[in-house]
């Protein structure tokens, strides 16, 4: 008698809410048992829920991403209890809308070692089983961002461009070392996640991605993507494409263009909820917040970019490329 096939296992960090949490599901449906790693019970549970109403089983953790030994203790657990880790992604991150010098160093700091140190966290403790095995998949969460700063989030934009850094060293040294663990970026343009509404703020008006917006379903199909047919960096949305290509022919302009427009942009004076910051302490601890923030009304999930994207990986994959 054969033995039952394993269901392989993803690791999905800030997986309670925003874009972990619509690829939460995505990977549910893909047939993946999945592991949340967030800080918000209220949050994780509804995570746990949606895994097990596709089907599949879920673990969730509280755990802060910035803490290294509770980051390592995790994946213990999750190789105990669900099985061998085939997939890690690294998408927990906190922000703020704010100049640099209203934010203080404590704030910096903490968006930091959440968005970056996050990540680096993460990679460290899923290569340690990975590695050991030769085989596994880790998709680290970069933004547009990472390549063209904007104003009002320089602790995230500083963040994002280390993330970017950090990703294509480790990939060269997993390919010098002639490993088969693959690590790779996928780079979002605005996206409408629960950030806009617990986010720190400064500024007058309610915090808003900037357009054109997707909603998180439409990346989370390119995070499962990414993670089933790995490559370098996939790209989601056509601002991600057109902030990465026009910050490469005219990065003065865009200085110019964001001084003038980039503050603005980033605000919007519609009656939107206010959840409180989420920099030191979660905001969906006694209340599930779900994937989606509050202005779908602007938001797309038709995307040329990653459909065409996730189509030719597809192909290559069949096809033995």
């Amino acid at each position: 008698m054969s033995e039952p096939t394993r269901r392989p296992v993803v690791v999905v960090t800030g997986g309670s809410a925003g874009i972990g949490r619509a690829a939460v599901r995505e990977f549910a449906t893909a047939g993946y048992d999945v592991a949340i790693i967030a800080r918000g019970q209220a949050g994780i549970d509804g995570a746990v829920a949606d895994v097990e109403e596709l089907g599949g089983t879920a673990l969730g953790l509280s755990v802060d991403v910035s803490k290294i030994d509770d980051v390592e203790a995790a994946t213990d657990r999750i190789e105990a209890e669900l099985g061998e880790i085939d997939v890690w992604v690294n998408n927990a991150f906190v922000g703020s809308l704010a100049p640099f010098w209203e934010t203080s160093p404590d704030e910096f700091e903490r968006m930091t070692d959440v968005t970056y140190y996050g990540q680096v966290n993460g990679t460290r403790a899923a290569l340690r089983v990975m590695r050991a095995r030769d085989r596994g998949a880790i998709v680290n969460i970069s933004s547009s961002l990472a390549h063209r700063a904007i104003p009002l989030q320089s602790a995230y934009c500083g963040a994002k461009h280390a993330v970017k850094g950090f990703t294509e060293s480790v990939r060269v040294e997993l390919r010098a070392s002639g490993s088969n663990v693959t690590i790779g970026l996928v780079t979002l343009p605005g996206v409408n996640t629960t950030q806009f509404n617990w986010n720190l703020n400064r500024m007058p008006d309610h915090p808003q991605p900037v357009a054109p917006i997707l909603e998180p379903e439409t990346v989370a199909k390119a995070i499962v993507s990414a993670a089933q047919h790995p490559r370098r960096n996939t790209w989601v949305g056509i601002a991600t494409a057109y902030t990465v290509l026009g910050n490469r022919l005219a990065p003065s302009f865009l200085d110019w263009y964001l001084a003038r427009t980039g503050i603005d942009g980033q605000q919007t004076d519609e009656d939107a909820p206010r959840w409180g910051s989420n920099l030191f302490e979660p905001q969906d601890e006694d209340v599930d917040r779900g994937a989606r923030g509050p202005f779908s009304d602007k938001s797309g999930t038709f995307d040329p970019v990653s459909l065409v994207s996730r189509k030719a990986a597809a192909l290559k994959s069949r096809i033995g490329l």
